[in-house]
């Protein structure tokens, strides 16, 4: 059987990124639209209604454009945008969250893929307050990096232009004003009082992505050692492929050191715990453009289908 799929938004990075994981598949027929057309309303009315899935790989506008354009109960929407991720009758696309999680994807109509920062967040923070070890009034803060690739065509364009200006070259921090898109999501789905201090920077590398949560342990509602937050991590998410809690070491790693770049090409996340009696750090580590978009919105299209959940994606 061959799954009819509409890629709304192809050309941009998320859509590319969806694209290519399909390369390989026998069991995807893609519905293409001209070039010419892929902005008029109605040969996209017709695509989105003809598809079994259809991806949106849109701004946030263009994306709830397209939902009112859905007239059947056949086809399952997956949007990679901002728009819906907080909507209680959309499912939210992070299934290792919790069985909860899982079954909306599976039975959902409607299905809106985590933001990539807030992925790596929610990988972190979701646990800490569902196993009651950190409240919902905990004042959170996250600190992120992230390649470049998730800046968007204009800033891919500034990113790999040989003139380009010099600050370029080293990390820059964005989003001061307290005010990333991604923030509503992060506060939403793991139940917060507050939206977290969140500092983001964009970094001269293509693709990979670091958000680290520190922790003070005595502000926990658990006094809780970093060695016994591992083995709650580890069960936490025993069985999930696609997130893997790494081997506890109170260095982080062996060495002392974590590149953002490593999961490159990757669909996981990991996870990595250290610190001391006092103070926890803990660390998610995942290719934006893969758990944090576009193998995140596959993964999310197999569930929904009924298919092996890691078809076509890379572990």
């Amino acid at each position: 059987m061959k799954y009819k799929v509409f890629i709304d938004g192809k050309e941009g990075t998320t859509g590319l990124q969806i694209f290519e994981r399909f390369a390989l598949r026998d069991d995807i027929e893609l519905i293409e639209i001209k070039e010419e057309l892929r902005k008029d309303l109605e040969e996209r009315k017709k695509c989105i209604n003809a598809s079994d899935i259809t991806f949106l790989c849109l701004p946030d506008q263009a994306a709830i454009e397209a939902v009112s354009l859905l007239e059947n109960k056949h086809t399952k929407i997956i949007d990679a945008s901002t728009a819906h991720r907080t909507l209680p009758n959309w499912a939210y696309g992070f299934p290792e969250l919790g069985d909860d999680f899982k079954k909306k994807i599976e039975t959902n109509q409607l299905v809106a893929v985590p933001g990539c920062y807030a992925s790596g967040f929610q990988a972190i923070v979701y646990p800490l307050t569902k196993m009651g070890i950190a409240g919902v009034d905990y004042p959170f803060t996250a600190n992120a990096i992230s390649g470049y690739s998730g800046a968007g065509k204009k800033g891919i364009a500034q990113y790999e232009d040989l003139n380009r200006d010099a600050s370029f070259d080293a990390p820059r921090l964005y989003a001061m004003s307290q005010m990333h898109k991604h923030l509503k999501e992060m506060k939403a789905i793991s139940g917060l009082k507050e939206e977290p201090l969140f500092n983001p920077y964009v970094c001269d590398f293509y693709k990979g992505m670091l958000v680290t949560v520190p922790l003070y342990v005595d502000r926990l509602k658990q006094k809780i050692t970093p060695k016994e937050l591992h083995e709650k991590f580890c069960e936490f998410y025993k069985g999930k492929k696609f997130v893997r809690v790494m081997p506890f070491d109170e260095k982080g790693t062996e060495s002392g050191f974590l590149s953002a770049n490593h999961l490159a090409g990757k669909d996981y996340l990991e996870i990595y715990i250290s610190g001391n009696e006092n103070r926890i750090s803990i660390t998610s580590c995942l290719d934006n453009l893969g758990k944090g978009a576009s193998g995140a919105a596959v993964e999310c299209m197999n569930i929904m289908l009924g298919l092996p959940e890691d078809l076509g994606l890379n572990l």
